[in-house]
């Protein structure tokens, strides 16, 4: 086991790694060695389909913690370390399975790797057309359910939360979102609303925007109480909540993008498919063709949708906080964005 100053040390390394690798310095997730920076989106995009690996969902304790031996051991890895593949492959395990601000292992259905296989079922069930009200309840508090424990175990960890709090405001917010979900399908089997805007428009639009609220929501306590920000070198300045602000704000805007677009292309493909003969023969394949569909988009809006925004946010001084601005020289500062 590690030492007791482990974790937060191991912390430390994890949250310079991310804004080197930001910087462009570091070599870590790049399995060609290069140095290669992450400051584009496709750069990105491709670390985090290595991340997003599903054999990371059952990777034992055992291994991560080997990782995490190896990672302390190399905190002041040479060029020639960060080109062994031990060491790469630690950095992997590391970033997809470890929060990098509390250190702590994140349970198994709620690392980024697990958010497709959970959530990809929930949002097929969620856009099927509305028989009872009781056929919709199940898919919309199971799928802001998991959204809302996602968001918050996923989210900053840098600010002192209690247990309690994270109860208190995850329960509230599954709450209201399911009830904002549900109310417009109440309406329409309430009053027999059949046109293609109530059926298929507007459940898109509430899903897309729901997702970003929810994501605003659970992380509400971030711009409450201010995350941590750091310089380059990972050495916290302070608490800011101009920060969080931005950093919830960042990540519901990636959530509208993945969860709005992986609702409507279903929706558009399952239009025009209505519309051929193979569908008036066969009129079970159109479950089946947008279940398909609504599996093969989130897996590609998954990592491009972790990929708008890095991971490690920037944010210039000014823009801050004056206790903040009076603590440092530098321009500019980062802070953990969050999933």
């Amino acid at each position: 086991m590690l030492q007791e100053e482990g974790p937060i040390r191991f912390s430390k390394i994890i949250s310079t790694a991310l804004i080197t690798m930001y910087l462009g310095f570091s070599a870590a997730i790049n399995l060609s060695g290069a140095l290669a920076p992450l400051k584009s989106f496709i750069q990105r995009f491709l670390q985090w389909t290595e991340l997003l690996d599903p054999t990371n969902l059952v990777v034992s304790i055992e291994k991560i913690e080997k990782s995490r031996q190896l990672l302390l051991t190399h905190e002041d890895a040479s060029g020639s370390d960060l080109e062994d593949k031990r060491v790469q492959e630690a950095w992997k395990r590391s970033l997809s399975t470890v929060h990098p601000d509390s250190s702590k292992l994140i349970p198994g259905p709620f690392r980024p790797a697990a958010l497709l296989p959970f959530t990809a079922p929930m949002v097929f069930l969620s856009m099927l057309p509305v028989k009872s009200l009781k056929s919709m309840i199940l898919p919309q508090v199971s799928f802001y359910t998991y959204s809302t424990v996602f968001n918050i175990v996923n989210g900053n960890a840098s600010y002192d939360r209690r247990p309690h709090e994270s109860i208190l405001v995850g329960a509230g917010v599954i709450a209201s979102s399911t009830f904002f979900g549900l109310f417009p399908r109440l309406l329409q089997v309430r009053f027999s609303l059949n046109s293609i805007l109530s059926r298929s428009v507007i459940p898109v639009i509430i899903l897309a925007q729901l997702s970003g609220m929810n994501v605003v929501a659970s992380r509400s306590l971030e711009p409450l109480r201010g995350i941590e920000v750091m310089d380059k070198e990972g050495s916290v300045i302070g608490y800011s909540r101009k920060a969080g602000t931005k950093a919830v704000k960042d990540t519901a805007t990636s959530r509208v993008v993945l969860f709005g677009t992986s609702a409507f292309i279903p929706e558009v493909f399952s239009y025009f498919f209505k519309r051929t003969q193979f569908f008036l023969q066969c009129p079970w394949s159109l479950w089946t063709l947008k279940l398909s569909c609504t599996i093969l988009v989130m897996g590609l809006m998954v990592p491009v949708s972790f990929s708008v925004f890095p991971q490690i946010g920037r944010i210039q001084c000014s823009e801050l906080e004056k206790e903040i601005q009076s603590a440092t020289e530098e321009t500019e500062l980062f802070y953990n964005r969050g999933v």
